[in-house]
């Protein structure tokens, strides 16, 4: 899929570097050594996303032990979501470029309550049942945290679990 990407899908989009990942500080890992594969998605452009100083502690945290892996992923521009849709290529992550409905878990950023509809956009491009009740064992657990946690309602019907507080405290 990532050869597919690059070679067909990034030459025909603007800003397509947010797409590809190998930044300073990326930690790939394994897939096959780590036992909870984890992807924090940020519900905004990778220029937004990459600003957000709880995703980098985030990350650095739980990639510091071997048996965990966290990715990421951030909500792509209207012309990269467009071809990903009309070639049928699922919302993926920058470090394996692995599908994100492959993952044990996928935790979700709450910053500002105009990113909502971006999560289910992210979802739904990720090829995952909106609604947590129609989401079985075979997918991924959602969970969503950061200020906005505090006010489950309006995505009650589409998270599994809310972490209320401090990321680097609840892990």
């Amino acid at each position: 899929m990532q050869e597919f990407i690059e070679q067909y899908i990034l030459p025909k989009v603007t800003k397509p570097s947010q797409y590809i990942g190998d930044e300073w500080n990326m930690v790939k890992k394994d897939w096959n050594r780590c036992q909870v594969k984890t992807a924090f998605l940020f519900p905004d452009l990778y220029e937004v996303g990459m600003s957000h100083l709880g995703l980098r502690i985030l990350y650095h945290i739980v990639n510091q032990r071997p048996e965990f892996l966290m990715e990421r992923a951030f909500a792509p521009m209207v012309d990269m979501e467009e071809l990903m849709r009309e070639n049928h290529i699922p919302l993926f992550s920058l470090e394996s470029y692995r599908p994100l409905k492959e993952f044990d878990i996928l935790g979700f950023t709450l910053q500002y309550e105009m990113s909502y509809t971006n999560i289910l956009n992210m979802l739904d491009l990720s090829e995952l049942p909106l609604r947590a009740k129609d989401r079985g064992n075979n997918f991924p657990i959602i969970i969503a945290g950061g200020p906005c946690a505090f006010n489950r309602e309006p995505l009650a019907d589409f998270i599994d679990l809310f972490a209320v507080g401090e990321g680097e405290e609840v892990l």
